[in-house]
């Protein structure tokens, strides 16, 4: 290696167009991925296209610098990690080229996201097949890097079997394409002495030699992506399962495409710059049956009968996911198929053309199983709504499982296994014998159609002992798949993970062979070094090892659930569900930049390596930090839709107390915070205070002085306050029920027609209303790291709802960030008997309302008023409670048609979108799809949002006045006095 860093990132600044960043943080983000390891590279280069890569490589090659190719960042064996330059391909390089729907085929950059590209494709009724469960933030690149598959591998094959062309940039920055060829074609490309003619002699010369080892040693399964594909150009060896759906552009014409030796290969021969892929037509009709065990040998007795029945695919949960599912806030959601207490559950999927076709599939699945004493239940699922809580619990399994609490984890070495599936129920048998001898345990899950089970020990990598035995039992799992015609790697790849274990697996002949292509397309070996080919042993490089300690935090918030604050950081275990961007709120800072230090993951490597001491640790109170932590929303999404519960609103705001404490607390920012406090002034001298906040005058000082973006209007305060309406209204003591209404600052200084058709619909419902004395939530200190005036906010509210709550007086709210303020934050700032009562015992006034009328206890007569309504759900009710509760609520009325608006947070996120500096991205986070769905909307509608600043959002982004829901409800009540 050449050339100092420094002098290296001025030239590739120079020369590129892209983005380079050489910076500790940068090297700290891109460190890791979903694996067990962690290599800090030399640099990250964020190309813009095709002519960045060729100058980053060219650059590279001239002073022997490795180059690493990155998408997701999300394979699990260690493929992109390594001393090298990242190229992440992601950011940029992303786009859906071009695509013929009457030809079945697509051209993309490798950065473009499966779900994205499918997402695109699907109103031609078109889609790429690799389905791994990663879809939702794996790139194409990455598919084709790795060779994945998916569940529907059993029709679809894997990536190889879909790629039809590639441009490659090779080692010596050369760019080729990869495509198939006629004999005489590749005779062509043999002449000469450029690198591509030196490689396709070598590639022929590798095969022809080694023809009658390569048929030897190459397992004959499916599901085999170890090594390099030497097999697809060796008649009769591997496995060349055709299905209807393999189209790679090979026929009896051009037999030939150095494209497959480069699909698998692990970025270590070749950069993709463009792919072309085969797409195949959506299935017209699908159904699920999903089949309960009693125990996990018999699920794996049943699949032959199962195959038998022609499914489309057969995918394994165990019992440990499952249990873990039905513990975490968003996946218990969707766990209502779970029938008693399975050991473990196959879920078999077919397609039809019509209904009938699928319930005759179903029929003789049950039939068949049932004669053959298999299952105890078969739970059938014909909707959309219904396979999708079955393909979500299954798709987050990996998550699912790294949230395991503790330093011991279900963890991946031996987890990509595949074995004939004659072979199944022997390796499953084996295998738990296995990991019994070594003390510990494993969880099963995954592609049981094609005999590939993920296998996850429970091993503890801050152990020297278990990192011994987690290369005892590797070696023992290597040596019983040997035995049953097995392979390592099944779809996640070698890696670091794996590659130590080709050779044996493969034996010296091949091993040399493999060797030998290497050295053909990377003479250098700067192309991805140590994977597949001279690879570090497997237990180097861990992201965790015995020598690995962290910084003891003194926190404000309590920690211990999670086994302390650095546990709680460790839960990221880097699969990236927080990159998706088309479902879900996690986590809208990514999408509006798809920059890695704004996502979940991102923010939580730059904390481990600060409290491990990879980065300095007094970076904990760092400005750097800061700005890693800064456009976290505190949306809550992660806390739910993280498979971990990696709860980074909670980490950022126990970080920033911290950083307050240490850097001190901008005048901006403690106005914020104290904004309960401001709001009485303000509605005091109202309608003035008005005036003097929204002129020109003074929101051109606002953003001179405090950084507040002039484009925002203040909000505004009503002189007779919710509070005072109250007391002075005529009372109403004649109910016997009571509830307490925790009005909010907003509620009560600005908006006071919430509360009064609040209380009108609870005093329909039968309830005599209390407004409690109480000061304000503590949500807005929170947010900006006010975390003493929020703890004793807490606990003064505490000891007021603490004497309701004893009598049996439940608590309601209708601004969802008091609701997670009482019910979620205070329980982990005060953390007493008293906290978790009232935390109990309150709730969200649509959550309260709603379960009245499921208890049959809410009389409430409903004119018959026709409204279409369109619902946005507040970010913390989505991540707590779902959004069911409003929708459900809202449709009480029967002549209410309600839909909720296919969309993640709105961007404002209570003061962060005042922020001048947050303006821009809290605008673009709307635009994403929230502001575009509500203006195409057609016809009369209402607009109704539960939060203060989404309703304020949601009228600066797109002119709506949105209604919060209690108000839209109490309007269609019969006795609604028009409050």
């Amino acid at each position: 290696m050449q050339n100092s860093e420094p002098s290296l990132e001025r030239l590739l600044t120079k020369e590129l167009q892209g983005e380079v960043r050489f910076d500790p943080y940068s090297k700290a983000l891109y460190s890791t991925d979903a694996s067990l390891y962690q290599i800090e590279p030399i640099g990250v280069v964020v190309p813009k296209h095709k002519q960045d890569v060729i100058r980053t490589i060219q650059i590279a090659a001239e002073r022997q610098i490795p180059i690493l190719p990155r998408g997701g960042g999300t394979s699990l064996a260690g493929q992109c990690v390594g001393k090298a330059i990242v190229l992440d391909m992601s950011k940029y390089m992303n786009k859906l080229i071009a695509f013929d729907v009457d030809e079945h085929w697509a051209r993309v950059e490798p950065g473009i996201i499966l779900d994205e590209l499918n997402h695109q494709l699907k109103p031609h009724g078109l889609m790429y097949a690799p389905d791994v469960a990663t879809s939702s933030r794996a790139n194409v690149g990455g598919t084709i890097g790795n060779n994945s598959a998916g569940s529907h591998s059993l029709i679809y094959g894997k990536t190889i079997d879909h790629v039809m062309s590639l441009d490659l940039v090779l080692a010596n920055a050369d760019e080729i394409t990869a495509s198939p060829l006629s004999f005489p074609e590749v005779a062509t490309k043999k002449q000469g002495n450029s690198v591509e003619a030196h490689i396709y002699r070598e590639v022929c010369r590798i095969c022809d030699e080694n023809a009658d080892e390569i048929r030897k040693q190459y397992p004959r399964i499916l599901r085999r992506v170890a090594g390099y594909n030497l097999d697809e150009y060796v008649s009769d060896a591997g496995s060349k399962e055709v299905t209807p759906y393999r189209r790679d552009g090979c026929d009896n014409h051009r037999p030939f495409s150095l494209a497959k030796i480069v699909v698998g290969s692990e970025g270590t021969l070749a950069t993709t710059v463009e792919a072309t892929v085969n797409l195949v037509s959506i299935p017209k009709m699908t159904s699920l049956c999903v089949v309960h065990f009693r125990s996990l040998i018999a699920a794996m007795e049943a699949m032959q009968p199962i195959l038998a029945c022609h499914p489309t695919a057969v995918e394994l949960i165990d019992k440990t996911i499952l249990g873990m599912a039905q513990g975490s806030i968003e996946f218990s959601r969707l766990t209502s198929f779970i029938q008693g207490e399975p050991e473990a559950l196959l879920a078999v999927e077919f397609y039809g053309q019509t209904e009938i076709e699928l319930h005759e599939q179903m029929d003789h699945l049950e039939k068949t199983l049932k004669s053959d004493g298999f299952g105890y239940a078969f739970v059938r699922c014909y909707t959309p709504e219904e396979k999708a809580r079955v393909w979500e619990t299954r798709k987050a399994g990996l998550g699912l499982l790294m949230g395991m609490k503790g330093d011991a984890k279900p963890i991946g070495f031996v987890e990509d296994a595949a074995v004939p599936i004659e072979n199944l129920p022997e390796y499953v048998r084996r295998f738990d014998e296995i990991v019994t001898r070594h003390d510990t345990t494993a969880s099963y899950y995954a592609h049981a159609s094609v005999g590939l089970l993920h296998n996850r020990p429970v091993i503890n990598l801050k152990s020297e002992s278990d990192i011994h035995k987690m290369h005892s039992i590797a070696r023992e799992v290597r040596d019983l798949l040997m035995e049953l015609d097995g392979a390592m790697s099944g779809e996640h790849g070698d890696g670091l993970v794996r590659s130590e274990w080709i050779e044996s697996m493969f034996g010296p002949q091949i091993y040399q062979a493999l060797r030998e292509v290497k050295n053909a397309f990377d003479p250098d070996g700067i192309m991805n070094p140590g994977k597949i080919i001279d690879p570090p042993p497997m237990t180097e490089n861990l992201r965790f090892g015995p020598k690995y300690n962290t910084i003891e935090i003194d926190t404000y918030f309590d920690f211990s659930a999670q086994d302390g604050f650095d546990r709680s950081i460790e839960m990221c275990n880097g699969v990236g569900a927080c990159r998706k961007t088309l479902t879900g709120t996690m986590c809208p800072s990514f999408i509006a930049t798809l920059e890695e230090e704004h996502s979940t993951r991102g923010r939580a490597n730059a904390l481990r390596s600060i409290i491990s001491g990879a980065l300095p640790h007094k970076d904990f109170t760092s400005e750097r930090l800061y700005d890693v932590l800064d456009l976290c929303l505190g949306c809550k999404a992660c806390k739910a839709e993280c498979p971990s519960n990696v709860d980074m609103a909670k980490i950022k705001y126990e970080v920033l107390a911290h950083y307050r404490k240490a850097n001190g607390l901008p005048l901006r920012n403690r106005l914020f915070g104290e904004i309960g406090s401001l709001a009485v002034f303000g509605s005091m001298f109202a309608p003035f205070s008005n005036l003097a906040t929204n002129n020109p005058f003074s929101k051109w000082m606002a953003e001179k002085i405090l950084g507040v973006d002039r484009r925002r209007d203040m909000p505004t305060f009503v002189h007779r306050t919710f509070e005072k309406w109250f007391r002075k209204r005529k009372s109403q003591n004649t109910f016997d029920k009571k509830v307490v209404l925790f009005h909010d600052t907003f509620l009560n200084y600005s908006e006071p027609n919430i509360g009064k058709a609040a209380v009108n619909v609870l005093e329909a419902a039968g309830f005599q209303v209390i407004l409690p004395e109480k000061r304000c939530c503590g949500r807005p200190l929170i947010s900006e790291g006010m975390l003493d005036k929020a703890i004793d906010n807490a606990n003064y509210n505490i000891e007021q709802l603490h004497t309701y709550v004893e009598q049996g007086i439940p608590i309601v709210c209708c601004e969802p960030s008091c609701t997670s303020a009482l019910n979620d934050d205070y329980v982990d700032l005060i953390n007493t008997k008293e906290a978790k009562q009232v935390a109990d015992s309150t709730y969200a006034i649509e959550e309260f309302l709603l379960q009245l009328h499921h208890d049959g206890e809410l009389p409430l007569t409903f004119k018959d008023m026709h409204r279409k309504i369109l619902l946005h759900g507040h970010c913390h009710q989505r991540a707590l409670d779902g959004i069911q509760p409003v929708l459900q609520m809202l449709e009480l009325p029967k002549a209410h048609n309600v839909s909720v608006i296919d969309s993640s947070c709105c961007g404002m996120a209570g003061s962060f979108g005042y922020d001048k500096t947050h303006y821009d991205i809290s605008m673009n986070i709307g635009e994403l799809r929230l502001f575009p769905i509500i203006r195409e909307e057609s016809g009369n509608f209402l607009l109704a949002a539960s939060g203060f600043s989404c309703r304020h959002q949601l009228q600066h982004g797109t002119g709506f006045l949105p209604k919060h829901p209690i108000e839209v409800l109490s309007a269609a009540i019969v006795s609604d006095p028009d409050v």
